[in-house]
This record gives C-alpha cells, sequence and structure tokens, in this order.
C-alpha cells in the first residue's frame, strides 16, 4: 500500500538523515529525495500503488474507459496528420505501465493500421519502474522501447502524453514578509526554516505574485525546463499533460494564501508534507500559464485548455456516436466527468508544433486556451 511504510521505534528517517548530513536543504531537494532517491524515496524505491488499495485515485484508476477514450484521440491525430509511418506516443510518468497496456489493447483490435505503425516509447528513469512496466507490456515485445531520460528520446513526429507528471516534479516553496521573498528549507529535524532569496530566476516568476505577509505560495521551476527539453524533442505533433491546475492568475489569487502544496497516504490529505518523507506522496498543482509560456518559448503553439469533463466529453461525443455504453463502461465514465469527481479537478493542456488549424475532438468543446491561460 502506497505511503504505508513504518520505521522502527527510534529509527532514524532515512530521507531525514540525507537532510541532517547536509545541514537543512531548500524544500526544492527535499520533495526530490522524498521522491525520487532510488532507495529511500516514495517513487524512488517503488512504493507508488494508485487505486483503492492505494493512497490515491487517479484517471487510470477508473478503468480501460480512460486508455481508450486516449487511444481513440491519438488515432485521430493520427488521421490528422496524414496517417505516417513511424508515429510515436511518448508517455511519461507511466507508473505500472497500466495506461499503456490499455491503449495499446484497445488499438490492436479497434484501430490495427495505426497499430502496426505507431511505436511506444517510455521515458522513466527509475529502474524499479521500468521493470513493473516491462512485465505489464511484456505481449507487446518491440514495440514499447524506453528511454531513461527525455533528452534519450529521438525527434518524433506523434505525441507526448502525461497524466500527473508535472505535479510531481519538485517545487520551490516561497513566503512573503515585509523585508520581502523568503524561501522555504526544511532542517534536520524536519521543520520549516525561512532564508533569504536571491536567485534571479526564482524573483522573476514572483514579480505578480501578491506581497501580503505571510503569504505561501510554490515556484516549479523544473517544469518550464520540461517544456524546453520535450518542445526539442517534437518534430511535429502535440503535447497532451493532464494533471491538477489552475492558470497563473487563479494560481496565484489572493485568498490562496498557502499555496497548493499537499501530501496523501491511504487515501488521507497530511497537514505536514514534512512528516514521514518517502513514504507518503507529495504534490504541487500545476501553474499553466507559466508551463504555456515555455512551450510557446520553445516554438510550440496552443492546442486546447480545457477542464477534463470538456476534453473527455469531445471525445465520448466521438466514442459513443453509433452506441451505448456498457454499464461498466458508464460507470467509470461518471467518474471520469462528473465535476464533484475528476472531471473538474483535472486540467488539459494541449500543446502543438506544425498543426496549426488541426482541431482534435477532446478540444470541440473548449474555450479559447490563450484566453482561458491569460496569455
Amino acid at each position: 500500500m502506497k505511503g504505508c511504510g513504518m520505521l522502527a521505534e527510534g529509527e532514524l528517517n532515512p530521507v531525514q538523515a540525507l537532510i541532517a548530513r547536509r545541514g537543512g536543504v531548500r524544500f526544492r531537494d527535499f520533495m526530490e529525495m522524498a521522491l525520487y532517491h532510488p532507495e529511500h524515496g516514495y517513487y524512488g524505491a517503488g512504493r507508488a500503488a494508485l487505486g483503492r488499495g492505494g493512497d490515491f485515485f487517479t484517471n487510470v484508476s477508473v478503468g480501460r474507459i480512460f486508455g481508450e477514450l486516449l487511444g481513440a484521440q491519438f488515432v485521430e491525430m493520427w488521421y490528422l496528420l496524414g496517417c505516417p509511418d513511424g508515429f510515436t506516443i511518448v508517455e511519461q510518468g507511466a507508473h505500472d505501465g497500466t495506461f499503456a497496456a490499455d491503449v495499446l489493447g484497445w488499438c490492436s483490435e479497434a484501430a490495427p493500421e495505426f497499430f502496426r505503425k505507431t511505436r511506444y516509447v517510455i521515458v522513466e528513469g527509475l529502474e524499479i519502474w521500468r521493470g513493473r512496466q516491462g512485465e505489464r507490456l511484456e505481449r507487446y515485445g518491440e514495440k514499447v522501447v524506453w528511454r531513461e531520460r527525455l533528452e534519450e528520446v529521438p525527434r518524433f513526429t506523434g505525441v507526448h502524453f502525461s497524466n500527473e507528471l508535472v505535479d510531481a516534479l519538485p517545487v520551490h516553496v516561497v513566503r512573503w514578509r515585509q523585508a520581502g521573498w523568503r524561501e522555504m528549507y526544511v532542517t534536520p529535524e524536519l521543520e520549516w526554516r525561512e532564508e533569504g532569496l536571491e536567485e534571479h530566476a526564482l524573483l522573476e516568476r514572483l514579480a505578480d505574485v501578491p506581497r501580503i505577509e505571510g503569504y505561501t505560495t510554490e515556484v516549479n521551476l523544473n517544469a518550464a525546463r520540461w517544456a524546453g527539453a520535450l518542445a526539442a524533442r517534437i518534430e511535429r505533433g502535440w503535447v497532451v499533460a493532464i494533471d491538477y491546475g489552475f492558470p497563473r492568475a487563479m494560481y496565484y489569487a489572493p485568498e490562496r494564501r498557502t499555496g497548493t502544496l499537499e501530501c496523501f497516504s491511504g487515501h488521507r490529505k497530511g497537514l505536514n508534507p514534512l512528516e514521514n518523507p518517502g513514504f507518503r506522496d507529495l504534490t504541487a498543482h500545476v501553474e499553466f500559464t507559466s508551463l504555456a509560456r515555455a512551450f510557446l518559448d520553445a516554438g510550440m503553439e496552443v492546442a486546447g485548455y480545457a477542464d477534463q469533463h470538456h476534453f473527455l466529453t469531445g471525445l465520448v461525443s466521438r466514442a459513443f456516436a453509433e452506441r451505448v455504453p456498457t454499464p461498466q463502461e458508464a460507470r467509470g465514465l461518471k467518474t471520469l466527468l462528473h465535476p464533484e469527481m475528476l472531471g473538474r479537478a483535472f486540467q488539459v493542456l494541449g500543446m502543438g508544433r506544425d498543426v496549426s488549424g488541426l482541431g482534435l475532438a477532446g478540444f470541440q468543446f473548449a474555450r479559447d486556451g490563450e484566453r482561458e491561460l491569460g496569455l
């Protein structure tokens, strides 16, 4: 069960021990260790588990319907590009490979020509997850390949897909005091400590953020770097990123005084993100405006922006135009689409290169993406 690890009485948390050796670290470094340390991290040590028996639900937990709907979107992309040979699906944050299995399983039956001309690339830096993905996807043989880093993926025509990837990238936590912005550090005792902030990149991103005494929030510099690296790999095609988050104006609203940082274990939200590092999930919502702007700066364009309800409704209108969903599909769709479940919690950002005028079914009911993002 994700996050259920227990330490013996008096035993020092391994991540805490790493912090103690350094005399304290930025929260950004704490988050990276707590999630991705290969021996002690929540993801790095393979503790992450989704679904009813894990720490939280995500879209893939609902069942095959999510992968099938996105598979249909990928097929449409292929058609829009003229049905090229070598269409590539790149997935990052693939967890145990369930989404890839759902997409490939559906495509092999419903779109065999697309399946034949498509290759699937998983970017995964952690050995333990590459092993689990390989076991789940063994039946597809050389159809699926792995790369440890995004930079190792050859330039491709196709789509890069992620579901809850960006919200797990380590973030800087900052707080406004009368003297200026302060950065939040984590002490060897797993307590907060404020220090002066002088890094230009952080200060630049905070230029229009409310300066209210005690106002605490996050800045995700890693997201912009990721966007730039990803855009450099795309010859022609799209990026589809699904995640929790807000446009910049909502993310840094004056009333959001404590930020978006959260931790989860056993479907319960924790109150202290510094507690028991390595055994709980840590996440911060995505600030989609800056993310989209990073893609724009790298030569891409906004293909769409919508909440998941409207995005999947666009796909459902095509997928079930000539048939009625089965009872199992209907249950899954209710969870994915309902505003009080996952439908409004997730946002979908689409970016494109050399695809101007090629509208996607998923964004047919979306409002103007650039306007929604405040670009």
